[in-house]
């Protein structure tokens, strides 16, 4: 079933059952393909401006079909900061909130 707000037989409906199509050839859950499928199409639909809401993240950056699959954080400038920083959190690392990208680079390298 599609999100909300995308009607049957439209362009965005036809865009859900592919991906779920395509992510259950990957293997994934029936679950989890929809859940990729619904976060896809409503960000294509932000990006759009189909929605009548949108958060920065939706409407910035390239997006998932430009993409081709890359992920953030595996390019030359490796990993983001925000990135970083969770990793810092999980290892525990004191003082990481008032780090630049490169000192929470060099502190998750250390403890890792």
């Amino acid at each position: 079933m599609p999100p909300r707000g995308v009607k049957k037989g439209s362009k965005r409906d036809r865009q859900y059952e592919e991906i779920v199509e395509s992510e259950k050839k990957e293997g994934r859950s029936t679950k989890r393909a929809k859940e990729i499928a619904a976060r896809t199409v409503n960000k294509e639909r932000a990006r759009a401006g189909e929605s009548r809401t949108r958060s920065s993240g939706s409407t910035s950056g390239r997006s998932a079909s430009s993409r081709g699959g890359r992920q953030s954080g595996k390019g030359p400038a490796g990993r983001t900061k925000q990135q970083l920083y969770n990793d810092a959190r999980r290892l525990g690392i004191e003082g990481r909130s008032s780090m630049d990208k490169e000192e929470l680079q060099h502190a998750v390298a250390g403890a890792s």
